[in-house]
Formats: structure tokens, sequence, C-alpha cells
């Protein structure tokens, strides 16, 4: 049986996907799970809205076995560039709801396994957070716009792209990953594609190559500063 996620952090999805398939009693050894690709678009949907839209419960019998540990393992997890976590993480939930020992038992290989990706995760977050640096463009905007290259070992950017923001709420900025990209225009977030790793420029490039590479990337999107803006309405 093939269970279908929207894409590679699709949580919702994943619990829908999972609440189906206990509720068929369909052990983890027959499902096989598969993610789509990213939609290149422009603005991708906030993930938080996204989510609220889809179910987020197991079924009532499950969800009274499962614990809330797991769950919120559950919310990390999916961040793993494994292709493997969607299958090990329905194992888990069939084996919570089968094998109601599992939960005290500390020593599990599985349970063992999807805290160590919980780990890793967590540790690409914290180096996200402490090396990105930004590089301004000199674009001619107040505040002026700056972009930074990073390449997380994980699914990240969502996660960390509101950190971003609340840092520094007045600022603009773009992230530009290989995956993903992010800009914050200072109201709200925008999501794009990512932008290929031989095409990043290096550290000391130059502003005008870090401006062109976010308008490579966020195209139409990208705002031009006052004095392009001006000679484009003469």
């Amino acid at each position: 049986m093939e269970a279908r996620l929207a894409g590679e952090t699709d949580l919702a999805g994943f619990r829908e996907e999972a609440r189906a398939l206990l509720s068929q009693q369909v052990p983890p050894e027959a499902v096989h799970w598969h993610t789509a690709p990213a939609q290149n678009s422009e603005l991708f949907s906030d993930p938080a809205t996204a989510a609220d839209s889809r179910p987020q419960s197991v079924p009532k019998a499950a969800s009274a076995i499962v614990p809330a540990s797991f769950l919120r393992l559950c919310e990390i997890v999916v961040l793993h560039h494994d292709p493997d976590r969607f299958a090990l993480l329905y194992r888990l939930l069939w084996r919570l709801v089968h094998e109601p020992g599992l939960r005290n038992d500390p020593v599990d290989a599985d349970m063992l396994h999807a805290h160590q990706m919980g780990q890793s995760v967590r540790r690409d977050v914290h180096k996200m957070k402490a090396l990105l640096r930004f590089n301004d463009t000199n674009d001619g905007s107040t505040p002026p716009l700056q972009v930074a290259w990073f390449e997380p070992a994980h699914h990240i950017v969502e996660l960390v792209a509101p950190w971003f923001s609340k840092r520094s709420p007045q600022s603009r900025w773009a992230i530009l990953t290989p995956e993903r990209s992010v800009e914050w225009d200072g109201q709200q977030l925008h999501f794009a594609p990512g932008l290929p790793r031989a095409e990043a420029p290096p550290a000391d490039a130059p502003a005008e190559d870090w401006l062109a590479r976010y308008r490579a990337v966020f195209g139409s999107h990208a705002k031009a500063s006052p004095q392009e803006a001006q000679a484009l309405a003469s």
C-alpha cells in the first residue's frame, strides 16, 4: 500500500495517513511512503496554516496509548533528511499501539534511532542559527536587503525562518539554500525554490553577486531598488 505525502515535511499528511492506516490495521511492512517534490512557486503556503487545514489526530484508541512525547518527537524527526523517516515513525506508532511495553523500553533500537535523528535535526537548527551570516547587497533600499547562503543537512528552513524574522523584524533579508529559499520583507515570509550549490556565491563575493542570486531565485517577487524603480518609470 502506498502512502503519499504533499512534501518532505508534511507532518499533517503523515498524521492523517497514519490515522487511516491504523484504523485499517495495515502493518508497517505493508506501507510504502512517498513524498512529493516541493512546488516551485514564488509563495509557499504557511506551514502552520497548511497543518491546521488537515486532521491532526490519530484514532482515539491509539491516542490513549501513544505518549505526547512521541508526538513531539514526530514533529522534529520528519525534518530529517533520511528518506525512511516516515516508515520508522509509522513502525514506532504501530508498535506503541500494539506493544504497550515499548514506551517504557529505554534501549529499543527503533526508538533510539528516532531520538538520534531528532538530535541531529536540533544540532542542524543550532548550527544554522549560529553560523549563518548575511551579506549586504547595496540595493539602495531602506533598510538594505541582506542575503545569506546556507546548506542545512536537514529540511529545517521552514522551522528556522520565523526565528530570524523575530530576531530582526525591521530588516529585509533572504536566505538561499539548495532545497528551498526564504525571504523576509519586513512583514511576512516568502518561500521560493532553492539555489543549486554550484551557483552559490562565495562568502567574499561582491554585493552585486548576492543581489543577482537573490533575484534569480525570487524572480518577479524581487523588489527593485528606488533608483531602479525610478529608471524604469522614466
